[in-house]
């Protein structure tokens, strides 16, 4: 993943109200959530919801299909673990890692 994806993901999970969207997109699952259902269960005005949807649609954190009339929101899970491995990627890399290995 490229430093500027990488940050401009981070700066859309910045916003409260984004963060609160995507950990509930992620507790959805595979499934998603319809906007409705995303809205009634954070309570935002529909406005707020669709601006803060936009700019985590915008990044790449989730996706949006329509299904007849409903349009359901989806975690990116494939991005979400490339953003969680490059954050790691490089851990300790400039320092000794002590073993954390416990007793049996």
């Amino acid at each position: 993943m490229k430093i500027d994806d990488a940050a401009a993901r981070l700066e859309a999970l910045g916003n409260e109200t984004r963060l609160r969207i995507y950990r509930t997109l992620v507790r959805a699952g595979e499934a998603g959530l319809p906007v409705g259902r995303l809205q009634e269960k954070l309570k935002v005005a529909p406005s707020t919801l669709s601006h803060h949807v936009k700019a985590l649609v915008t990044v790449g954190l989730i996706t949006q299909v329509r299904e007849a009339t409903t349009l359901v929101c989806h975690a990116n899970y494939d991005v979400m673990r490339g953003l969680v491995d490059f954050l790691v990627a490089e851990c300790c890399a400039d320092a000794e890692c002590k073993d954390t290995k416990t007793a049996a």
